[in-house]
């Protein structure tokens, strides 16, 4: 019989130090059931282990390192004092690296433990003259081929948490710019790796609110519902020779697929099996420690893997996974809501996205259809499909997705047909070689991210170090597929050649990665179509695949396509965590009007959303007193660019004024407030292309 988690509260009439209560967490088992980044029930109450996302990249400045970042502590207010977040004690905090096939489990497994010590324990205050209270440190072990773990880092510095100028550079606090504490952070083991743990912006996006409002995506209001939230994270920047099997450089790979330099990665955390309640207000914590949380792929646990099965999910690892778990990456549930003849007008919001019916004329991908399963022998000749062992994984009647969504979340992809671009395949011959542009493929058979670290990174900026790069896409891999269908660059011939993106999700995760629009897309039939089985509309004597179905899905819109900050340039390159003082807009409608003779300002502005910002930026205001407000828009010459507001009233309340921009230079612009002639407010508006 299953164990399942339970809570009962023992009270026992012992001295004062006795027992008076325990938790219980699957004390006879050793795997407790939880999840990660509020997906699963039972890691929803346990924040301080919640895995909340992962990242593993090829460092943008130089080549031979790998950036593998997981992150913990879902939805961090800023302001969330007086007992700010940090790591806990008595969990393990680990990343675990497989680059071998010849061997089961992890080949190598960091491990990270957390103390914490109060300095003054006579404030309430968490930092006072110099000293912090719950100033956390760390130890970081290493284990290699499943071997014993030894120290690599000890007594290492956490940052406190960004409480706000008084507390950190003030001379009553830490008298230390938090960029100081950042960086003094940073340790360098004598293999080159670099590690950091500490708080951070948290720089994943999503319109939280929007998709689980039943997939209520709202291109053109949509708010990012991890805006202005912290979260905690374990980064490590490890050189490509340590990371790869046999000890090789990034210079030293055959070519930029090479496949032994794939890893993947992943993330958890574990709890002892039993913590005490102790009458004098302490805990501790006994028994063998069990995983409660642990995320590979983004987004697995929180659309792939259905709520009964979430806390099972994670409890295991990706070394063989359960084969039922396999189900919901056949027959995803989000297909459902992409298939006109099932659930898709019950979800608006996914109306450009339709998965193939009659791809071909032949081929059905809706859930529960043969998709490619009936391929004859001849067919599958010459493709991953004939292999003995893989052909009969991907090939399943009755699970379409088998081909396309089950390897990239539990096998990777295989540089081999018909895992290639359409470019260079004969018309109509899905199947054929064609041009490559991924190959992350570590049979697992369990989820994971996986990175091709001989694949280079895409430049972030142009040669100048300043200018954008017009190449680099949040779109990840799905843009270097459309790049090599459709850009002449690369859609001349089949032959191996480096596309911008090809580093990105789901070959890794880039910080800047829109995993959730790249995901949406995906069970949405784009990777389906890049590799030649094309939508419905391409018909029998069509000429080109870029139809206007394929055309909907790749212009498909979220509403929150980037982060609300920007990255730093550097390691541990996440943005300095939001200050508890100034992640709020000022607030002037609470204020009291009357009674103490208190006077609301005319007006706050709080900075625009997001900023910099690309194609829409939108500006929260407040008004304290009836009034006209005009809002104006200019660039830092002074020059009249727009008016987005004209002399309208406005009662007391809160407002919103979004700002679509269209042929608009990069730059910072200057938006004001006026009443009439009068400036009330100004902000800085940072556009970049």
């Amino acid at each position: 019989m299953k164990k399942t988690f339970t809570r009962p509260i023992l009270h026992m009439g012992l001295a004062a130090t006795a027992i008076v209560g325990a938790l219980a967490w699957s004390g006879q088992n050793t795997r407790l059931e939880a999840s990660s980044h509020r997906e699963a029930p039972l890691i929803a109450d346990d924040p301080l282990a919640d895995n909340t996302d992962l990242y593993a990249f090829r460092d943008p400045t130089n080549p031979e390192l790998i950036n593998i970042i997981a992150n913990y502590i879902p939805l961090e207010l800023p302001q969330g004092g007086p007992i700010y977040n940090t790591f806990g004690e008595n969990i393990r905090y680990e990343i675990h690296v497989k680059n071998k096939t010849t061997s089961t489990g992890d080949d190598l497994t960091y491990r990270f433990t957390f103390t914490k010590t109060n300095e003054d324990p006579t404030t309430f205050f968490r930092v006072r003259l110099g000293k912090e209270n719950q100033k956390t440190t760390y130890t970081a072990e290493l284990s290699v081929n499943g071997g014993a773990f030894t120290t690599i880092v000890s007594n290492g510095i956490v940052p406190p948490p960004n409480i706000g100028p008084r507390s950190i550079a003030g001379a009553n606090g830490l008298n230390t710019p938090y960029n100081t504490l950042m960086t003094g952070a940073i340790r360098t083991l004598a293999n080159g790796t670099k590690v950091f743990c500490g708080p951070v912006d948290d720089p994943f996006f999503v319109d939280l609110g929007g998709i689980f409002d039943l997939g209520g995506v709202r291109q053109n209001n949509a708010r990012d519902g991890v805006a202005r939230k912290n979260t905690h994270t374990i980064a490590l920047q490890i050189p490509i020779s340590v990371l790869q099997k046999d000890g090789k450089t990034g210079a030293q790979a055959a070519n930029i697929l090479d496949s032994d330099y794939i890893i993947g990665v992943w993330a958890s955390a574990s709890r002892q099996a039993i913590r005490t309640l102790n009458v004098d207000g302490t805990q501790t914590s006994t028994g063998n420690f069990v995983q409660v949380s642990r995320l590979g792929m983004p987004l697995t646990n929180e659309v792939v893997i259905p709520i009964g099965q979430k806390d099972e999910w994670n409890a295991g690892n990706p070394y063989g996974m359960v084969p039922k778990f396999d189900e919901n990456a056949m027959n995803p549930e989000l297909a459902l809501y992409m298939d006109a003849s099932r659930f898709a007008g019950a979800v608006p919001g996914f109306n450009p996205l339709r998965i193939q019916t009659n791809s071909l004329q032949a081929f059905d991908f809706r859930n529960g259809k043969d998709g490619l399963a009936n391929l004859t022998a001849a067919q599958r000749a010459g493709t991953v499909f004939a292999d003995p062992t893989f052909g009969p994984y991907l090939l399943r009647p009755g699970k379409p997705r088998s081909v396309d969504i089950l390897p990239i979340f539990h096998t990777g992809v295989p540089n081999l047909p018909p895992y290639q671009l359409a470019t260079g395949k004969p018309a109509r011959n899905p199947l054929a070689a064609g041009k490559p542009f991924i190959n992350n493929f570590l049979p697992t058979l369990g989820d994971m991210l996986r990175l091709n670290m001989a694949v280079p990174a895409t430049p972030r900026t142009l040669a100048n170090g300043v200018t954008p790069n017009p190449d680099f896409s949040s779109e990840g891999l799905l843009a270097a597929a459309v790049l090599g269908l459709t850009d002449t660059r690369f859609n001349g011939s089949a032959a191996l050649q480096n596309i911008p993106n090809m580093d990105g999700f789901p070959n890794g995760r880039r910080l800047e990665d829109d995993v959730t629009r790249i995901e949406l897309q995906a069970v949405g039939g784009l990777v389906l179509a890049a590799i030649g089985l094309f939508y419905d509309d391409y018909s029998a004597t069509a000429t080109s695949g870029v139809t206007p179905q394929l055309l909907s899905v790749v212009n498909f819109r979220t509403g929150v396509e980037a982060n609300d900050t920007t990255f730093k340039a550097a390691f541990p390159y996440m943005q300095t965590p939001w200050s508890g003082t100034k992640a709020q807009p000022t607030v002037t409608s609470q204020r009291g009007s009357v009674g103490m003779g208190l006077q609301p300002a005319p007006v706050e502005v709080a900075q625009n959303y997001p900023n910099p910002f690309t194609d829409k930026t939108t500006i929260r205001y407040e008004v304290g007193v009836k009034g006209r407000l005009t809002i104006e828009v200019t660039d830092m010459m002074g020059r009249h660019v727009t008016t987005l507001v004209n002399n309208k009233e406005h009662k007391p309340g809160t407002y919103e004024m979004p700002w679509k921009v269209q042929n608009l230079a990069a730059g910072t612009y200057i938006a004001t407030v006026k009443s009439g002639e009068t400036v009330l407010r100004s902000i800085k508006l940072v556009h970049t292309n």
